[in-house]
């Protein structure tokens, strides 16, 4: 690694744009990526997997430790379903206004995925890919300012290949989901302030179709 960068601006550089997957409104990027170009980076890099811990009432927790140039830092993440919620040993459900919903049981390989994705999270205290979970699109700069689109004079033609991918950070808001109710209970409780204020306010943290736009107004 060179020195006279930290650590965290030699990792924090990277753009990992290229390597990371959405599913759910989450962006994942792939642990094996992560490892192997933080061990470019820096070659004492170390890792280490933690007890799984579990509460009868709140689920698993999978925790690691990274150590990079005697520096130890820690992570813990939940293992949860494709909605958020914490899986437990048993399958269980809960309420929703729109009926009840299962949480099936936790399998091996669901703590599994949740150990390696708590490994990137690590990896991210020590600055790889950390630009995503600010819900930026590029990492930072040298100057440590995070990177804008340059505007070309001329249209530049791109392909497939030299494109870069842009990690889209807004959440796509669809009736019923579980964001859903969260949102009406926003739109309730703001009603004075009018449609057009509660639009804006909304739409800087969720993409709205136009049948889910139609369907808040309807509660203003």
């Amino acid at each position: 690694m060179s020195k006279s960068k930290s650590v965290f601006e030699t990792l924090n550089s990277i753009n990992v744009n290229d390597k990371v997957d959405k599913k759910n409104n989450l962006t994942y990027l792939s642990w094996a990526w992560a490892w192997s170009e933080v061990k470019k980076a820096c070659p004492d890099a170390t890792y280490k997997m933690g007890e799984t811990d579990y509460d009868e009432a709140l689920g698993f927790m999978c925790h690691t430790s990274v150590c990079i140039e005697g520096e130890t830092l820690e992570m813990w993440l939940p293992v949860m379903d494709g909605a958020n919620k914490a899986m437990r040993k048993e399958e269980y459900s809960y309420t929703t206004r729109y009926g009840d919903k299962q949480v099936v049981a936790a399998t091996m390989f669901d703590i599994n995925k949740t150990m390696m994705r708590c490994l990137v999270k690590n990896l991210a205290m020590f600055g790889m890919g950390i630009y995503i979970y600010a819900g930026e699109d590029l990492p930072s700069t040298e100057s440590g300012a995070v990177a804008s689109k340059p505007v070309p004079k001329k249209p530049i033609k791109t392909t497939a290949s030299t494109k870069p991918p842009v990690v889209e950070t807004h959440i796509n808001l669809e009736i019923g989901d579980d964001n859903w109710e969260k949102v009406m209970k926003y739109v309730i409780a703001n009603k004075s302030k009018g449609l057009k204020v509660i639009g804006e306010q909304l739409s800087t943290k969720y993409k709205m179709s136009t049948v889910v736009k139609k369907e808040i107004a309807k509660s203003i």
